[in-house]
Formats: structure tokens, C-alpha cells, sequence
């Protein structure tokens, strides 16, 4: 009925069927009976046979005596005998902890530079917080901004955006460098808000042709496009993504035309125009009007205008016809040789 712990300890061998609760529970009846061998200095065994948790606890021991009688063991004794396993288990986790965080730390350096490097690209949704970090960037410009500005679909509102934020730079003595499309001589507003800048600390330049939006603030921040309908953009800070944007936009001011020449619209002694020769070039490539006018930011009527110019001074009768006269007139790769004389001093 009693099998033997170490020490001597006699634990009565009953199952929970019989005595139901776990082991770390004492049950009312086995306080009680606990509290009266302490009181009384001993118990009968035969009083704590129907609470076999005093044994299961080590609460009680043989009485050296009297092997009728079981002593109680002192509470602190008791509890010491309980909590020892539970203190050494709790020290070797404790342990463990620690070694696992040391096996980890190399591995929690790397985690926070990828995280830096994903911070170094920003997605920003919506008009409002494109322009509260723009407002920001240009804040903390202190050098130069780049901005490349596709398309003459200039209005009231971005206009007078852009006019607060480069006259805020230009007082601040920061050097800004603008490059449009051509066709942005023929915008009235955007011409104003340019005469008003126009000064040595401010440059514009036209091209034919720009693919997207740019804007560059000192070596440190970009804001790129990240939807055609310019309601999502980036923000980059990566300074390899920096440096390569610099070298396209220097790339490209370096073969456009300053806004105050009048160059690309004025005809070559072959009585055609920069604007018209780069029509040529997409005609050729197979693009229709719409695509033409779009990539040149023009309105469709004023692309079928230049093409009927040019049709005009090719001698062509017919859309096709033209197409065969460009390819044969040269005038494509004379135009290209000019662009690299003028390219070099």
C-alpha cells in the first residue's frame, strides 16, 4: 500500500481515481489533517489514508517511534524539497535564454541593415502626403534640386505649388536646374512662372522628349512616379539609386536646349524643325499620332500640324509616302550628327 522515497519518506500508492486532483494541489481534507499534525506533533496513519496528497507532498514521515504514527515534516522543509527542482529548472531555461540570444545577435545586426535598406524606399499613396514630403525634402535642401517635369498639362494649383517651393530654395541661395519638354514655350503660365524665377540661380532646359518625373534634392532624396495617374510616387534614399539618377538627369540636361534659345522650333537650312525632326524619328519607328503627341507633350492637333509641315517640306502626297521620303531624305542622320557636335565643345 506504501512504497518508499528517497530519505525514508513512505508515499501511499493510490490513484487519482481514488484521490482526483493534480499533485501540486493539497485538498481541503489533507490541509486539515496537515494542521492537525503539526498542532499535535504526530497523526495516526490510519486517519490520512483517505488523503494520500500528505504522502504525495512529503508533508508527513514514519514516526522512528511508533510505526503506527507518521511525524509531520516542517513546512519549510516541505516547501525547500518542492521549489529545489523547480529553481534548478528554472535556471537551466534561464541558461538557455541566454544562449540562444548569443547565437542570435549576429543575426539581429543583419536583420536591422536590411531593414534600413528597405526604409531607403518609401511608398507614398496619395496627393497630400506626396506633398507634405516634398515640402519636407526641400526643406532640408541646402545645395542643389534637379527636376525633370514631362508634358505641359500645367494647372493653377501645381503651378503655384511649385512657385512657392522654388522661391522658398532660391532665398535660401539653393541652385535649382528644371528640364521640359518643348513644348512647354508655347504655356503661357508655365513661361510666367519661369520668368519669375529667372535668375542665376535658376536654369531651364527643353527637350523633345522625357520619359517621367524627377525630382532630386541635394545627393540624398529622389521622388519618382509609381503610377501614371501620379497619385502614388517613391521616395528614394538610397545612394547608389541617388547617384544614378543624377548621371540620367545630367545626361540629358547636357543635350537639352536652354528655354531662353529659341532653337527647336526654328528651321534647319533643310526647312525643318528640331520638333519636327524628332516627329520624323517616331514616324519612322511606327508610332501613331496619339503616341507621338504623348511622348512629345503636345496635343494631337498641334502633332498632325508639324507632320503636315513636314509632309510639306518632304514633298510627301501621303502618310505613307512620308514615311519612305524621312527614310530616304537622311534627314534623321544628319540631325543626329548635329545633336553630337553639339554635344562636344
Amino acid at each position: 500500500m506504501f512504497r518508499t522515497l528517497g530519505g525514508g519518506v513512505l508515499v501511499m500508492n493510490q490513484t487519482k481515481a481514488t484521490h482526483p486532483h493534480a499533485v501540486t494541489e493539497l485538498c481541503e481534507e489533507g490541509g486539515r489533517l496537515y494542521a492537525n499534525a503539526l498542532r499535535a506533533g504526530r497523526i495516526a496513519r490510519e486517519d490520512v489514508a483517505q488523503a494520500p496528497c500528505l504522502m504525495e507532498f512529503a508533508l508527513l514521515q514514519p514516526d522512528p517511534d511508533d510505526p503506527d504514527w507518521l511525524r509531520p515534516v516542517p513546512p519549510a522543509v516541505a516547501l525547500a524539497q518542492r521549489l529545489t527542482p523547480l529553481e534548478r529548472e528554472i535556471t537551466d531555461r534561464r541558461r538557455r535564454s541566454i544562449e540562444l540570444s548569443d547565437a542570435f545577435e549576429p543575426f539581429m545586426t543583419l536583420s536591422t541593415q536590411a531593414a534600413s535598406a528597405t526604409h531607403s524606399i518609401t511608398v507614398l499613396e496619395g496627393s497630400d502626403r506626396i506633398n507634405v514630403a516634398l515640402d519636407l525634402a526641400t526643406a532640408q535642401c541646402q545645395n542643389e534640386m534637379l527636376t525633370i517635369q514631362p508634358s505641359n498639362r500645367f494647372t493653377e494649383r501645381t503651378v503655384r505649388q511649385g512657385l512657392e517651393r522654388d522661391t522658398a530654395l532660391v532665398d535660401r541661395g539653393v541652385r535649382i536646374r528644371t528640364l521640359y519638354q518643348h513644348t512647354v514655350r508655347f504655356n503661357l503660365e508655365q513661361l510666367a512662372y519661369v520668368a519669375h524665377l529667372a535668375n542665376g540661380k535658376v536654369e531651364y532646359r527643353t527637350i523633345d522628349e522625357l520619359v517621367e518625373r524627377l525630382i532630386i534634392c541635394d545627393d540624398t532624396v529622389a521622388f519618382i512616379p509609381a503610377r501614371d495617374d501620379q497619385k502614388v510616387a517613391l521616395e528614394l534614399r538610397h545612394p547608389g539609386l541617388i547617384r544614378y539618377l543624377i548621371k540620367v538627369f545630367e545626361f540629358i540636361w547636357n543635350r537639352a536646349v536652354p528655354l531662353s534659345a529659341g532653337a527647336p522650333y526654328e528651321a534647319a537650312p533643310d526647312g525643318i524643325t528640331e520638333i519636327q525632326h524628332s516627329i520624323a524619328k517616331l514616324l519612322v519607328e511606327g508610332h501613331v499620332d496619339e503616341a507621338i503627341a504623348r511622348r512629345l507633350g503636345m496635343n494631337v492637333r498641334t502633332c498632325r500640324a508639324h507632320i503636315a509641315k513636314l509632309a510639306t517640306a518632304l514633298g510627301s502626297g501621303s502618310r505613307a509616302q512620308l514615311g519612305f521620303l524621312i527614310a530616304q531624305s537622311g534627314i534623321l542622320e544628319q540631325n543626329q550628327l548635329a545633336s553630337e557636335g553639339d554635344s562636344h565643345p
